[in-house]
């Protein structure tokens, strides 16, 4: 039996289903593939206007192999999550091209089903969530509209929003009881995490400051009392010993179940939720007291045992006036104090100038702080290019920098100076979000920062872009910057509605986090248990 040929409204529902399935996609796929996706719906959309018969099946085939042969080329292959929904994607948007029955029509609507979940491969925020069911509701809509007679857009949508409604007490039970699986939704190692981004476990010039420009979430904090000010915000990430000339990167650690201080003066509690960046570093505030399961490094860093591939809530508690390594072994000072031979020689002569002034080392940090200032470096996202010397190149030609130049050319002159130091990076600053009461902090925070080792204090923070941009420090990054149009747009300080509408959007995202996908098996075990007592 010959099915009859779809009727008009039949094929514009499944051309609404096909588009906002896919319209969230477009930021994840190839530009071009992206473009050969809209040409395809927009083809029969023409086709479905003007009445004409679908392309011949040949023409079809070629098509279809086309758009393999875009993915093979952009991926290299066809496994793992990105090349298979590029494919899926591209086959979707040609499945229309052949669909001409209520049979074919049914099988595009469960591909768009397939494709809604992908969604969720890449991201879960609340947004994705709420595309996903408009979406689904357009492919309830489809396939209502395949099933019954031909009616008006108003009653077909309404019809579908009621059976979305009546399953949704059945969804609240699934989600409540099923059991929850603790992981990402895509399990193959080799691309999973491929897309988060964050400190990396090296600084060279410009890192940071291409991640000044990112807007992305790195953690929030929620602290119980009083914030602790801006000058103790410090999330300390890795710390960069080892110099090669142009690269930092980490010394030699080690790594124990409890911290290598005692912890002692104000204390701040806080709950840390923290964004999945497929590393050990935790970003907790300096100094995090002894917390059961976490590991200590020597270097003061808190870390988890396994990589952050989840959203990860702790409760922590900083002692930000502890002294740390009063007692540091010389082994780690004499690492502290290497330079690469042949490089930067004038920050050299003026740590040597510096060490000659000064009548004891704990002077020479003030002597090269005041040095910093008198030399009126500029702080910018877009620094002028350096020389093979980098460090003597942003001193003494350019002058111009982001905090990672500072904080290197920083330590290259303690160590030159005879005062062991290193780089740490992490966070510095967050802003706090007024709707729900948290500290977010951003990529746009990351920052880099000095320790310097002194006799009878340990290691020191010093940061010398403070010296340079004290509104960094105190205010932020937007504070700091003569121009902030390379900021993300709801974070210039000029756009203060903007950043309004961004506070609230946050705070949502935050509950959404908290409540939803924060929704893991021990919480799961922790309701059905009080739902047993």
């Amino acid at each position: 039996m010959i099915e009859a040929r779809l009727r008009r409204d039949q094929s514009g529902w499944l051309l609404a289903c096909a588009a906002l399935t896919l319209a969230p996609h477009a930021e994840h796929l190839p530009i071009a593939l992206s473009a050969v996706c809209a040409l395809l719906l927009l083809w029969r959309g023409i086709l479905t206007q003007t009445g004409r018969r679908l392309p011949h099946p040949l023409l079809r085939l070629t098509l279809a192999a086309g758009i393999v042969a875009m993915v093979q080329i952009e991926f290299h292959h066809f496994f793992g999550k990105e090349p298979g929904i590029a494919l899926l994607a591209g086959l979707l948007s040609l499945k229309l091209l052949e669909t001409d029955s209520v049979r074919d029509g049914r099988a595009a609507v469960l591909l768009s089903f397939f494709m809604q979940l992908g969604q969720f491969l890449y991201q879960q925020n609340m947004a994705i969530a709420a595309l996903a069911l408009l979406g689904g509701v357009a492919a309830i809509a489809s396939l209502l509209a395949l099933q019954g007679a031909a009616m008006s857009f108003r009653t077909q949508a309404g019809a579908a929003a009621r059976l979305a409604l009546q399953g949704l007490p059945l969804m609240l039970v699934l989600f409540v009881l099923f059991p929850r699986i603790q992981g990402p939704l895509w399990g193959l190692p080799a691309d999973a995490y491929n897309s988060v981004t964050g400190l990396s476990n090296s600084m060279a010039p410009g890192d940071l400051a291409r991640l000044g420009e990112s807007g992305e979430i790195a953690f929030r904090a929620a602290f119980e009392g009083e914030l602790p000010p801006p000058a103790e915000r410090y999330w300390r990430g890795p710390v960069l010993t080892r110099f090669d000339g142009h690269t930092w990167r980490p010394g030699r650690t080690h790594a124990s179940d409890a911290p290598a201080y005692r912890s002692q003066g104000i204390a701040h509690a806080y709950i840390l939720t923290l964004e999945p960046h497929n590393q050990s570093w935790l970003l907790a505030l300096d100094f995090p007291g002894t917390v059961p399961g976490l590991v200590y490094t020597d270097t003061f860093q808190l870390l988890a045992r396994e990589p952050v591939r989840n959203r990860q809530r702790l409760t922590l508690v900083a002692y930000p006036h502890t002294p740390v390594g009063l007692n540091e072994n010389a082994n780690t000072l004499r690492q502290a104090l290497e330079l690469p031979a042949g490089f930067n020689p004038r920050t050299r002569q003026l740590g040597a100038q510096l060490r000659t002034k000064a009548s004891r080392p704990d002077e020479i940090p003030a002597l090269a702080i005041a040095h910093f200032r008198d030399s009126h470096l500029h702080y910018t996202l877009e620094p002028a290019p350096l020389g093979r010397d980098d460090v003597d190149s942003f001193l003494f030609d350019t002058r111009q920098g982001f905090c990672e130049h500072f904080a290197a050319a920083f330590v290259v002159t303690l160590r030159a100076a005879g005062v062991p130091a290193r780089v740490v990076t992490g966070y510095q600053g967050g802003e706090l979000n007024p709707m729900d009461g948290t500290l977010v902090v951003r990529q746009s925070d990351a920052h880099a920062w000095t320790e310097g080792w002194l006799a009878g204090q340990g290691w020191v923070r010093i940061d010398p872009t403070a010296a340079s941009a004290p509104q960094r420090i105190q205010n932020g990054l937007a504070a700091a910057l003569p121009d902030s149009a390379r900021l993300p747009l709801l974070a210039r300080s000029d756009m203060a509605w903007l950043r309004d509408l961004r506070n609230r959007l946050d705070a949502l995202d935050n509950s959404w986090n908290q409540w939803v996908l924060g929704y893991n098996p021990a919480r799961q075990k922790a309701q059905i248990g009080r739902a047993h007592v």
